[in-house]
């Protein structure tokens, strides 16, 4: 069966809570906001979501059970 379409990828649901943090990510030039975890020890950031608006923070925060997110530029 020919597919047109690429399916969307599910985020994985779970994250190591003892080794990331979960963040906001901030471009100065462009204001884009991306959100997702950074490694404590390395410094890697993942990213999970673009971040539009406040419905995809609230979003973000309710699929990983976040209460509390950092942001970096």
């Amino acid at each position: 069966m020919l597919h047109l379409f690429k399916q969307k990828k599910t985020p994985c649901l779970s994250y190591d809570r003892s080794t990331q943090k979960p963040v906001i990510r901030c471009s100065i030039c462009t204001g884009e906001q991306v959100a997702g975890f950074k490694d404590i020890h390395t410094g890697k950031f993942t990213d999970i979501m673009l971040i539009r608006n406040e419905k995809d923070l609230q979003d973000f925060k309710e699929m990983y059970g976040v209460t509390e997110i950092g942001k970096e530029i």
